[in-house]
């Protein structure tokens, strides 16, 4: 989805004047402290390819989505107080205000739900019965309905204990919704930003895979699903993924250009994708290649037995650096995105290289 030049006007300036906040406040306290600390102030924080987020007593992870500036839905890993209610207070924080607008642009993405938007939530047997206040019905187009529709089912889904999703508006069972998405019967957990048709691939003939691209930002990780000839398997997965973005995406292929797939193999739950040579010059990519690997390793995973990533070039091992392979838990990570976020809107305020 695009933005008008208003709307992308403030959301730079929110980006911008959340960077100018921070560097007032990192000039401050290197100001108050003595110099070595300011010193070591001014160091940049070395963060993983597969960073974890740090256990804080009293919070549990949750998964919260938003889309970003193209309108595709991102799955972020947040932390939250630990109390009853979880699910619900997971989808309070999808919901339009002054704080989570500020929380997801801090993220380099923007909230779901309508400002003002009530939630309740029943479960029984793995059915959560959402119930939307009216303003559900004040979103701005189609593609933001159905986001959030998605976005809902999505985020509810993540929990172990619900399998479906109903929708209610008000207490009241609707077909549809203002710009005609459908809430009506009963949803699961479904394919999340499934590429338009370019691929030629007929209903009968369609298998998906889901992908992991670079987002916006490399800190971000964004999944789509693609459809494809054949039987969706690993080796047609990381061909996908190797290929790219579709021609219709606003993402760039995290790849060198010129890397081909050799093939994959997988043994013991540890999947070996033998890449060619071209492969070699991903160490060259702004960030070393950690979101092309984070991107690979993702991928993989997300198919049963698949615990471990090994990759070889020409056949031969290759070492990607200590960490870089290790298989995340979560997509996303809340806190090393916003540390990310702000210092590269830092770096671009003060025009540095």
């Amino acid at each position: 989805m695009k933005l008008s030049v208003s709307q992308r006007k403030l959301y730079l300036l929110s980006a911008g004047l959340l960077a100018i906040t921070c560097i007032i406040v990192m000039t401050w306290g290197m100001w108050n402290a003595p110099a070595e600390t300011a010193a070591t102030a001014t160091a940049a924080p070395e963060v993983s390819a597969s960073p974890s987020p740090t256990p804080v007593a009293g919070t549990m992870k949750t998964v919260v989505y938003y889309q970003d500036n193209y309108g595709y839905l991102v799955p972020v890993t947040r932390r939250i107080p630990l109390e009853d209610g979880v699910a619900k207070a997971t989808l309070s924080l999808m919901v339009k205000s002054a704080y989570n607008d500020m929380e997801a642009a801090r993220l380099g993405l923007r909230t779901l739900l309508p400002e003002g938007t009530t939630i309740d939530i029943d479960v029984q047997g793995g059915l959560a019965t959402v119930d939307l206040g009216v303003n559900a019905l004040k979103a701005t187009d189609a593609e933001s309905e159905y986001n959030m529709v998605s976005g809902v089912v999505q985020a509810l889904t993540e929990f172990p204990t619900i399998d479906q999703v109903s929708f209610r508006i008000s207490g009241r069972e609707r077909d549809r919704l203002t710009h005609g998405t459908n809430v009506s019967g009963v949803f699961e957990r479904g394919q999340i930003n499934l590429e338009s048709g370019d691929s030629g691939v007929s209903a009968q003939e369609m298998k998906t895979v889901e992908l992991y691209f670079p987002g916006e930002s490399s800190s971000l990780i964004v999944p789509v699903t693609r459809a494809v000839y054949g039987s969706g398997d690993l080796p047609t997965a990381v061909l996908e993924l190797v290929k790219g973005p579709s021609s219709q995406s606003p993402f760039d292929n995290a790849f060198p250009e010129g890397c081909g797939l050799i093939g994959v193999k997988v043994e013991d739950g540890v999947a070996t994708v033998n890449f060619t040579r071209e492969f070699m010059n991903i160490a060259e990519q702004s960030d070393g290649g950690r979101a092309a690997l984070r991107a690979l390793v993702l991928t993989c995973t997300s198919f049963e037995g698949v615990d471990e990533v090994k990759i070889e070039v020409e056949g031969e091992p290759y070492d990607p650096g200590e960490s870089t392979l290790t298989v995340p838990t979560f997509v996303n990570d809340a806190s090393v995105i916003t540390q990310e976020y702000i210092s590269t809107q830092t770096a671009s305020i003060l025009d540095i290289d």
